[in-house]
């Protein structure tokens, strides 16, 4: 297979559109990775009833199966991303991801079904941090709205593939005998589908090269201690940007976790019949949120008020507050309407905060950074909000009552992640390299 190189940006490299090669092989990446992911939402239904599962089952399995994983491998993968080769660590983790999808159609039991999910959160969310870390060295400062927004994309397509791929492959193992998964139950086929598919979008990562790192402060390779006092002078910054984004995947994650038991319980929708819009919904409003997103860090990057990186992410996550209210949408269109800004919010502030991460902060601290955020975000956006769902659900009266539930979740956390982005743009550092003001 020929060698596709990641270039080294430099002011005089060429064209943005010389490297989008590279990053169109990321973002494929990033797609197989956020559809293996997100992909057992899908089936969720056929699983409980073979499996006998309660929702609190299926919330641990959908949450903590990806929380307790990102928390204990996130920073580390982080660290070995600030300090290691990069697309070799991207290559195994997609290799985690992959494995994880099968293994999730051969498990007969909640442990092993757990440990699936598990390795496929390890893998796309690792992987996420070093595609993360590479494409911030593909290009200049100003460039990076524009360079995430490619990659970005590649997460919109996998988390709409989460809905549309995997709903399409169920109902194709539902309707076809196909040799080989013919007697097995359909969401267990359609994971051995899922599976195969995901081998063959990651094979392109073969191609690539390690690039030269760019915005060095202390060195790759500097000391722990010197690292944790960079860390520890931004903490005014990292720390409410740490709790907005946070505050903002706990709303989505919760909406992508229990969207589809809401619209075949409240709406009385089967999956089949959802499936295809809701793919395309979150697709397209993933596209739009990634470029609205990106536009909006280069813009907010040349703008001269401090923090106006950020001010992308504060308006994204006012307009996601009312979004939260869409599990008690009084109709499907409203219900489409309303989830889908959500998400299209959601898309914009964790684009604005990836390129703030790869701007304000030092090359020698992003993957730790990005990690930390994944981790974090993942214990509680994975661990807690789910749960959270079906705590406040059964406070209301029970199952019956998991639209509202969601609701009151979505909305309280939502209003949070204002104030933090507000907080965060007022103390962000002037530029990567320099001691925070």
């Amino acid at each position: 297979m020929a060698s596709v190189a990641l270039p080294v940006p430099a002011p005089s490299a060429a064209a943005f559109r010389s490297r989008l090669a590279s990053l169109m092989i990321l973002a494929v990446a990033m797609a197989a990775g956020f559809t293996m992911m997100g992909s057992f939402s899908m089936v969720q239904e056929g699983a409980k009833a073979e499996m006998g599962l309660s929702d609190y089952a299926l919330g641990l399995v959908q949450g903590v199966s990806a929380a307790v994983p990102l928390v204990l491998f996130s920073i580390p993968i982080g660290i070995l991303v600030d300090r290691r080769n990069r697309v070799r660590l991207l290559i195994v983790l997609g290799l985690i991801w992959t494995l994880g999808t099968l293994l999730t159609a051969f498990a007969q039991s909640v442990p092993v079904l757990f440990a699936a999910r598990m390795m496929a959160g390890i893998g796309t969310t690792g992987a996420l941090t070093a595609a993360l870390s590479l494409t911030a060295d593909l290009c200049e400062p100003q460039q990076r709205g524009r360079a995430m927004l490619v990659v970005t994309l590649g997460k919109c397509m996998g988390q709409a593939g989460a809905f549309a791929l995997a709903g399409g492959l169920l109902g194709l193992v539902m309707h076809v005998s196909l040799p080989g998964i013919a007697e097995m139950a359909p969401w267990r086929a359609t994971h051995v589908l899922l599976a195969a598919i995901s081998l063959a979008l990651i094979l392109p990562l073969l191609t690539l090269r390690e690039p030269a790192r760019q915005e060095v402060a202390a060195g790759i390779h500097a000391p722990f201690r010197v690292v944790a006092g960079e860390l520890w002078a931004r903490r005014a910054f990292l720390i409410p940007l740490l709790l907005g984004q946070v505050s903002v995947v706990m709303a989505d994650a919760a909406a992508a976790i229990w969207a589809s038991p809401v619209l075949s319980r409240s709406y009385g929708l089967a999956p089949q019949e959802f499936a295809g819009w809701m793919g395309a919904l979150i697709f397209s409003t993933g596209v739009a949120g990634s470029i609205l997103g990106g536009v909006a860090a280069d813009l907010g990057h040349k703008s001269p008020r401090r923090g106006g990186l950020l001010i992308g992410a504060v308006g994204a996550a006012a307009i996601g507050v009312p979004a939260a209210l869409f599990p008690i949408a009084p109709s499907v269109p409203l219900f489409a309407l309303a989830i889908g800004t959500l998400m299209f919010c959601g898309t914009i502030t964790g684009l604005v905060t990836s390129v703030a991460l790869t701007v304000l902060i030092p090359n020698e601290l992003r993957g730790l950074c990005i990690g930390a955020f994944i981790a974090l975000a993942g214990l509680v956006g994975f661990g807690i909000a789910p749960s959270l769902v079906t705590a406040v659900s059964g406070l209301l009266g029970g199952e019956a009552h998991l639209g509202r539930g969601l609701a009151i979740v979505g909305v309280s956390v939502s209003l949070v992640s204002v104030f933090a982005f507000i907080q965060a743009m007022r103390r962000a550092p002037l530029s990567a390299t320099r001691e925070p003001i």
